[in-house]
């Protein structure tokens, strides 16, 4: 194999290491910025360079194992660390991109959440107010029934009371007018006394009777 293949590989490989720095720098700052959907570009970019200089890696291998000096290894070598150094900082790049990107999904869903549920408070507390209100209703309209009912029972006693003045009156007129019923009932009265001790007197005779004829036998 001829010596400039060897350069052409390596300048190559310079190369695309050089670009893929570049590409690394710009990733880098759009990790630590805000995500704007144009990761997508860049990371495509950079993982096509790295397949690239993987291509070119395998090619200078494949020279080297052809007999290639100890120098050429030692070249080689130093080209696949750069490469494997610039794989894992584009990964451990792109997963901290990763993360960031889903605390912001998250952030974004707890506002979302919060907005919800501030909206569903709110509502939640127009319903309760409403309750409220037609609880009040429900209640000033029982109390309403309770003073109308009061107040119906109310004029039914003042009714009764004007029915019972009215009674007494006449017969307070009707007593005034027949003093002789007075004198009646009075009558009565002392009559029904006497009956009374009349009865009383007589069961006291007949039990004392009684008794001396129990005494007696």
């Amino acid at each position: 194999m001829e010596a400039s293949s060897w350069d052409a590989l390596r300048k190559q490989a310079r190369r695309l290491e050089a670009q893929l720095d570049d590409q690394m720098i710009a990733y880098r700052k759009l990790v630590s910025m805000k995500s704007d959907g144009s990761e997508n570009d860049i990371e495509t970019d950079i993982e096509r360079s790295l397949k690239q200089l993987q291509q070119v890696n395998s090619q200078m291998q494949t020279w080297v194992s052809s007999g290639g000096s100890e120098v050429l290894s030692h070249t080689l070598t130093r080209h696949m660390e750069i490469l494997q150094d610039l794989t894992q900082e584009f990964y451990r790049l792109r997963s901290s991109l990763r993360v960031k990107q889903q605390h912001a999904s998250l952030l974004d869903l707890r506002d979302f959440d919060r907005a919800k549920f501030d909206v569903e408070e709110s509502g939640d507390s127009e319903q309760a107010l409403l309750r409220e209100q037609a609880a009040i209703s429900r209640n000033s309209g029982q109390v309403d029934t309770v003073i109308s009912q009061a107040q119906a029972t109310l004029g039914a006693l003042m009714s009764q009371r004007s029915t019972f003045g009215g009674i007494t009156t006449k017969i307070s007129n009707v007593s005034s007018r027949i003093p002789t019923i007075n004198h009646i009932l009075a009558s009565i009265r002392r009559k029904k006394s006497m009956d009374t001790v009349i009865l009383s007197l007589v069961a006291s005779v007949c039990a004392f009777l009684m008794f001396i004829y129990w005494l007696s036998k």
